[in-house]
């Protein structure tokens, strides 16, 4: 990653780690995606959620609507230690809503 963009990144989680309700972050969200952003963002935390819950691969690719290449990416993520806090909040809220 180029400094400049590592330097946007480290920008980006500022704002996101200083948002402080679900309404500032819903509004801040609208702002920056596209509608098909707003969609398919949430499903890869979908598909990360499920697959900690033991969700095969196939299933989840269908009943998301997406590529079972999408759900190997996340799985692949997912084994290569990333998404920790997903699994902290999995773990210490039990069975999620979301």
């Amino acid at each position: 990653m180029k400094q400049e963009e590592k330097r946007y990144l480290d920008q980006l989680m500022e704002v996101l780690m200083s948002v402080k309700s679900k309404e500032e972050m819903e509004d801040f969200l609208r702002g920056l995606l596209t509608p098909t952003e707003l969609e398919e963002i949430p499903k890869r935390l979908q598909i990360v959620v499920r697959l900690l819950k033991g969700q095969s691969q196939r299933q989840i690719a269908d009943e998301l609507g997406v590529g079972i290449a999408t759900v190997t990416r996340g799985a692949r993520e997912l084994r290569s230690g990333r998404f920790k806090v997903v699994k902290r909040l999995t773990s210490s809220r039990g069975n999620l809503k979301w």
